[in-house]
């Protein structure tokens, strides 16, 4: 007779999961067993559980399909929160399948007992003990029917010995799934959205992730309003590549293109972005904002306008309603002040033999210039992302994926993990950062137990550098930030990986070339600048002072030095 284990993965099944990622444990022992039973959906073993959550949260954002997590009791399943939380806030569908501690134990205070129903529900749109045979399928079904419809995270809590339980008579559903539908936006929220576009003489466009698949439309919006294309970091993927009215980003990472696209305009409209950063929005614009949840209307900045509706949709019936405009001033000077930013960002991306330190730039230039056409590209938290954001080119079947939501650390190599177990044809690139690369460094090894062909880029420069500039602008002499690291390439080396470290600049583009067409998993060692200073858009006068204090302290305590490479590093330009 089949056990509820069995019927559990039967379900999975009907839902179309192909693999589950996991570390194995005794309180998951009947459902691996299923698994290998059943052999139609393979377990993907990994060292760590929040790898496991990373992984299976870049199979959903490459696929766009359910993907399947799990992790054994207690300390198991509680490594899957960090990882979960990334996956729930980038909307991406999860189920997690928590296993529980045996279930005539629970409450008893016994060994490794949690309360998952707790724990999860602040990172799941719904999470559920399986307590009685009878509840599977329904509330597996269930689980599957929230992650998907509402994109975002499910959690299954199943105790080992009740997965073990002889299985109900119910058999899972044949359309388990539903279809989506787009959101329309209403006619009366259209034609009031088409006019306050019509009454605006400098309007900007500002574009994130819900632009997915809407890439012709804003073009087309642009063009009729001569609209400039701002974009957040997950929007980048979507909008920027052959737009020519795209002026770069904006917030904390972005470039003063953007920013000032949208501090000089007088109609700014959002599409599809919860873009957090309040002190980048113009504060004497009209503004209206469309996107499918509606709890994001409004969140940021005051509306004059806002839309439920799905952005392709919306744009679709929104277009024929506008009034072409024949003033392009707005468009113009954003374009110009775009070309001289991108020319300035693009001067530091160099390379020159014999001078060391390597930019950081430069390696993420040259990791886009080497990249397939179709390459998936995942970047660590912190000073990667500021790289990737500025330097990586996008072209429609390129993805881009980060913690951009969440801002975890770790996350690029383990994302890689997902996106390359499910797309095995395609190129994936992690360009990870030093801290975050050592910190779940661990799952190098199952790059080598799976055979994938992971290039990892390690961005080393001895630093939690995001963070050590992030102290220098509040006025802290940084604490805490600097890294003792071992050469990475020859760690890779030992374990069996392909390896090679580099120091000069002028070996760094045929090491990569070499890694990118190694057959099998590489690491690449880049030691970098560690002394690489991030601009924002605009410095402020608190960073400013605050800068200024921490060269003050520096002298004061014997780190005079610091600020004589930092100033080499930046007279080197």
């Amino acid at each position: 007779m089949p056990t509820v284990a069995d019927r559990l993965v039967q379900t999975l099944s009907a839902a179309g999961v192909q693999r589950v990622f996991g570390l194995v444990g005794d309180s998951l022992n009947g459902i691996t067993d299923s698994l290998v039973s059943h052999k139609q959906i393979t377990w993907i073993p990994v060292r760590h559980e929040e790898v496991a959550a990373f992984a299976a949260g870049a199979e959903a954002a490459v696929t766009g399909d359910l993907a399947v997590c799990a992790g054994s009791c207690g300390p198991g399943n509680l490594h899957l929160i960090n990882g979960l939380f990334d996956c729930h806030r980038s909307r991406v569908p999860v189920v997690a399948i928590a296993a529980h501690i045996p279930s005539t134990e629970i409450g008893s205070g016994y060994f490794q007992e949690t309360h998952p129903q707790t724990l999860f529900k602040e990172c799941s749109h719904y999470v559920e003990l399986v307590s009685d045979p009878s509840h599977v399928p329904r509330i597996v079904e269930t689980a599957i029917r929230e992650a998907v419809t509402k994109r975002g995270v499910a959690v299954i809590v199943i105790s080992g010995d009740t997965a073990l339980k002889e299985a109900g008579t119910q058999l899972p559903a044949v359309n388990l799934i539903p279809r989506i539908p787009p959101i329309a936006p209403t006619d009366i929220d259209v034609m009031a959205l088409a006019d306050l576009l019509n009454s605006g003489s400098r309007i900007t466009l500002m574009c994130g992730a819900g632009c997915a698949g809407a890439h012709d439309e804003v073009i087309a919006l642009a063009s009729k309003l001569n609209a400039p294309v701002v974009h957040s970091i997950r929007g980048k993927e979507h909008v920027e590549w052959e737009n020519p009215f795209d002026v770069g980003m904006t917030g904390l990472i972005g470039w003063s293109s953007g920013y000032h696209a949208m501090l000089a305009c007088d109609t700014l409209l959002l599409l599809g972005t919860d873009f957090p950063y309040r002190q980048f929005y113009p504060t004497e614009a009209r503004i209206a904002q469309v996107d499918i949840r509606g709890e994001n209307l409004g969140k940021r900045c005051r509306l004059e306008r806002g839309i439920i509706g799905d952005v392709k949709e919306t744009l679709r019936r929104l277009e024929p309603k506008l009034t072409k405009k024949a003033d392009d001033s707005h468009l113009r000077t954003a374009l110009s002040h775009y070309k001289s930013a991108r020319a300035e960002l693009d001067s530091l991306a160099v390379a020159t033999a014999g001078r060391r330190p390597i930019h950081p730039q430069t390696v993420a230039r040259i990791i886009s210039e080497l990249a397939t056409e179709d390459a998936i590209i995942t970047c660590d938290v912190g000073e990667p992302t500021v790289w990737a954001a500025r330097h990586l080119k996008m072209n429609g079947k390129r993805r881009l994926l980060g913690s951009f939501l969440h801002g975890s650390m770790a996350n690029a190599m383990s994302q890689a993990i997902g996106a390359q177990v499910s797309s095995p044809m395609r190129q994936v690139i992690s360009m990870s950062g030093d801290g975050g690369f050592s910190m779940l460094m661990g799952d190098v090894l199952t790059l080598r137990h799976l055979k994938l062909p992971i290039k990892v880029v390690i961005f080393d420069n001895g630093l939690l550098g995001f963070v050590d500039i992030e102290m220098k602008a509040a006025g802290f002499l940084p604490t805490g930030t600097r890294l003792d690291n071992p050469n990475f390439a020859e760690m890779a080396k030992a374990i069996g990986i392909y390896g090679v470290r580099v120091e000069d600049p002028g070996e760094l583009h045929g090491a990569l070339e070499a890694a990118f067409k190694h057959d099998g998993p590489a690491i690449v060692d880049v030691v970098t600048d560690p002394l690489e200073l991030v601009m924002p858009p605009k410095v402020t006068i608190d960073q400013a002072k605050g800068f200024s204090v921490w060269m003050m302290k520096a002298v004061l305590n014997g780190q005079g030095n610091e600020l004589l490479q930092l100033a080499r590093s930046a007279w080197a330009r």
